[in-house]
């Protein structure tokens, strides 16, 4: 059981979070689409009230320059004739503000004025007199050329026409900059507001105060021609943030210019709009992380100590309990149970499989015990013919016969006696064989001494069988041909080298040349043995003039086939 990374999209965690989030998701747009409508009801807002402070600011100036355009229309037909300048001068004592009133002709020379006019040459080349020339029937300038007035003024011009309707000139009046001053103490003007009049070249004709206004943006006139009026965000001249709204104040010749202290990333009439997406985000947020904390605790904590208790479960622990699992939900509570309940019942089926496994054990050991019984019995058997025949050559073949059958009858013995019936110590087993071999051969009055060299081996017992065969089948040619009426000394040896074991059993009695390569029973059996155990076989003279009976064999059982040749000799 492996353990489920958290970050993993499949877990629970993130699933009732996903749903959730999916759940919110159209609150959050909502609430997103509602701060984009108040974001822009809060622009337009703004807008108006700038707009609306800086024009009843400048209501003062935008009447002057009004009446400045009705009067001097008015004028313009008989502002020509009999006591033209006293008729003037008349007008403009009677008016505040205005410091002269010229008529002019086509080419700009003065017909009539009230005081004194400044001489201009080319006064018809200047704009504001060419724009009245093309057509235009009011110009204001604050640039008109020469000084008009002793005080900084503004020139407005109304285009004067002849009865033809063509152009005749323009009647001028002179208004000193300060009668077009606006009012600061308007209650409706933002704290800190500074108000300004601009041409529509962009330059300012008068201002509250010059730091408070930088240069006016490039497409400022066609954004006011298209929306009405415009708001921009800046920095005065001393780098401190402000806020600039720009309105017509007389038709498209005057513009009048608020500048306010920018009231900030929190303000209130910024954060009113973000409180609409703000507020549902946090929400959104909120009930994410809470989710997320309340799956962590009311459903992965518990699943995760459940998975714990099932790792104790596979690795065979059925005795732990979940001892918590009155602390869990419901449904985790009955899952918790139904991995208990199956605990119970592994742990069940566990002892009736190990009470049947010893019952098959006991079946087995008995079944060995009377197959080792019967080859006693078939073993003594032979022992009653084997003294009844009187030919020599049928006893030998008979006490062979019985050595082999005791050697399988011992085999037997070893499995129902050993702790495992499925493996058998080669060591106490190659000792036990020699024993019993050697000491029937000592009944016969010839004395055997044993020299035995075994390391520990563990074998199943069909590999146990022709290497049992094997080993009797040595003993008895050493028994036949080297100790026959005379004694020695048999070497048993098992050494394992790696994967390969090599049994090998040696005499020290005096063998012909011949009699290592003489083939015969015993020795066609000992070859078809090896190829059982898919070993070799090997025969040679030792240092003692005797013989060596050799058996190379792998200690695990191979993958591969036996040669066909085996089968038979074995069978």
């Amino acid at each position: 059981m492996t353990d489920t990374p958290p970050y993993q999209l499949t877990t629970i965690r993130l699933r009732l979070t996903a749903a959730l989030a999916a759940a919110l998701l159209p609150v959050l747009a909502l609430g997103a689409f509602q701060a984009t409508i108040d974001f822009q009801n809060a622009g337009r807002e703004l807008r108006q009230n700038l707009t609306f402070s800086a024009e009843r600011s400048a209501a003062v100036a935008r009447a002057r320059m009004e009446s400045a355009d009705i009067l001097l229309r008015t004028l313009a037909p008989g502002a020509v004739g009999f006591q033209c300048a006293q008729r003037l001068g008349e007008v403009i004592e009677r008016i505040p503000g205005y410091r002269n009133l010229i008529r002019f002709d086509r080419q700009g020379r003065v017909v009539c004025s009230a005081s004194t006019a400044p001489a201009d040459p080319d006064r018809a080349s200047r704009d504001w007199f060419r724009q009245l020339a093309a057509g235009r029937s009011l110009a204001i300038t604050r640039d008109p050329g020469p000084t008009y007035a002793s005080e900084p003024a503004v020139l407005a011009a109304a285009r004067a026409t002849a009865p033809d309707g063509a152009f005749d000139g323009a009647v001028v009046a002179v208004i000193a900059l300060s009668s077009l001053q606006p009012r600061m103490n308007d209650p409706s003007l933002p704290r800190g507001a500074e108000v300004g009049l601009a041409e529509k070249t962009g330059r300012y004709i008068t201002v509250t105060n010059s730091r408070a206004f930088p240069q006016l943006p490039l497409d400022w006139r066609a954004q006011v021609t298209d929306r009405g009026s415009l708001v921009w965000f800046g920095e005065d001249s001393s780098g401190q943030p402000r806020v600039y709204s720009a309105a017509p104040l007389v038709g498209d010749e005057v513009y009048v210019v608020l500048s306010a202290p920018s009231p900030g990333v929190w303000s209130w009439a910024r954060l009113n709009p973000l409180t609409s997406i703000a507020l549902p985000l946090l929400t959104f947020l909120f009930a994410l992380i809470a989710v997320s904390l309340a799956a962590d605790r009311v459903v992965v904590r518990w699943i995760v100590y459940l998975q714990r208790i099932a790792t104790l479960y596979a690795r065979g622990r059925f005795s732990v309990r979940p001892v918590q699992a009155e602390q869990m939900p419901p449904e985790i509570r009955e899952l918790a149970e139904t991995l208990e309940d199956m605990a119970d019942a592994i742990v069940i089926r566990d002892a009736s499989l190990r009470e049947a496994l010893a019952q098959k054990d006991d079946l087995m050991r008995e079944i060995h015990h009377r197959v080792k019984n019967n080859l006693q019995v078939i073993s003594s058997l032979l022992s009653l013919q084997q003294r009844a025949l009187s030919d020599p050559a049928a006893k030998l073949a008979m006490g062979d016969m019985r050595q082999r059958i005791g050697a399988l009858a011992l085999i037997y013995r070893a499995l129902y006696q050993g702790p495992d019936l499925k493996r058998v110590d080669l060591q106490v087993f190659l000792e036990e064989l020699t024993a019993q071999l050697v000491s029937a051969d000592a009944v016969a009055g010839r004395l055997v001494s044993t020299e035995i060299q075994v390391q520990q081996l563990i074998i199943e017992p069909d590999r146990l069988a022709p290497l049992a065969l094997f080993a009797v089948e040595a003993i008895n040619n050493a028994q036949k041909h080297a100790f026959d009426r005379r004694g020695g000394v048999l070497r048993v040896a098992l050494t394992i080298r790696g994967d390969e074991a090599e049994l090998s059993i040696a005499d020290d009695g005096a063998a012909a040349d011949e009699s290592l390569v003489a083939p015969g029973v015993g020795r066609t059996l000992m070859i078809a043995f090896a190829r059982q155990l898919n070993g070799q076989a090997v025969f040679v003279r030792n240092a003692a003039g005797g013989v060596t009976a050799s058996l190379a064999f792998p200690t695990s059982t191979p993958n591969r086939r036996r040669p066909p040749g085996a089968a038979q000799a074995a069978a």
